[in-house]
């Protein structure tokens, strides 16, 4: 197996304005949603098991990513906290395989049934959960987040533009195509997960061109339903 995490996917006009592009990922994503949310439990979780086993194959390409964003961040002085959180590790690689491999065992949130009842005129009434559609996803440098966001997202059906910090640019487009390469063998589309990193260059992202969030719903013409920063909930 050979993941490219340097591919950028073909949702991506490279060279175009990137609120432009950001409005193609929107849009992109919104397409795939619609997929997404009516994908068979079978499909996702062959996803999920896919992207695990790529990540477990890969370690070694995502070690070599994680080095670069090591080498860049100790250049810049950074913390030792802030650094601790950036490191993968044989041990987190396994971590982050093995997540998306329990996050494969949970039951399907989709089609649930959460209450049920009969009105007086025999009506049957449901309450049912479905898909919310595209979320939006802001983190900072811990790079299993690009991997544990994607594949909840996945689970439940829903499509996800993800944002990492900059710190983490190489090890999450690393991540990410073990992701793309579990949504290919799956027969999902491509854009069920997307990064805002696969638009941006290093130095791009070095210059600060990350969105803030609210400028990634604006950026995406509003086709995201949710954004959520890390340590937020619905």
């Amino acid at each position: 197996m050979s993941i490219d995490a340097t591919e950028r996917p073909d949702t991506v006009n490279e060279g175009a304005d990137i609120h432009a592009v950001m409005r193609e990922l929107g849009a992109a994503a919104h397409d795939a949603a619609r997929v997404l949310g009516r994908a068979s439990t079978e499909a996702k979780n062959t996803a999920l098991k896919a992207a695990a086993a790529a990540i477990r194959a890969e370690a070694a390409t995502l070690l070599d990513a994680n080095a670069r964003d090591l080498a860049a961040a100790d250049a810049k002085g950074i913390t030792s906290a802030l650094r601790d959180r950036l490191v993968l590790d044989d041990a987190r690689i396994e971590a982050m395989a093995q997540s998306l491999d329990d996050i494969a065992a949970l039951k399907d949130p989709v089609g649930d049934i959460m209450a049920e009842w009969t009105r007086p005129n025999g009506l049957r009434i449901a309450r049912v959960r479905v898909a919310i559609g595209v979320i939006g996803i802001i983190y900072e440098s811990r790079p299993n987040v690009t991997a544990d966001a994607g594949a909840l997202c996945l689970k439940s059906g829903n499509a996800t533009i993800l944002r990492g910090g900059s710190e983490s640019f190489h090890s999450n487009r690393a991540i990410h195509a073990c992701l793309q390469h579990g949504l290919k063998l799956a027969g999902l589309p491509a854009a069920c997960i997307l990064t805002v990193s696969d638009i941006l260059s290093e130095e791009e992202t070095s210059e600060g061109t990350y969105l803030p969030l609210d400028e990634l719903e604006r950026a995406t013409d509003r086709m995201i339903e949710v954004a959520l920063e890390a340590g937020t909930s619905l």
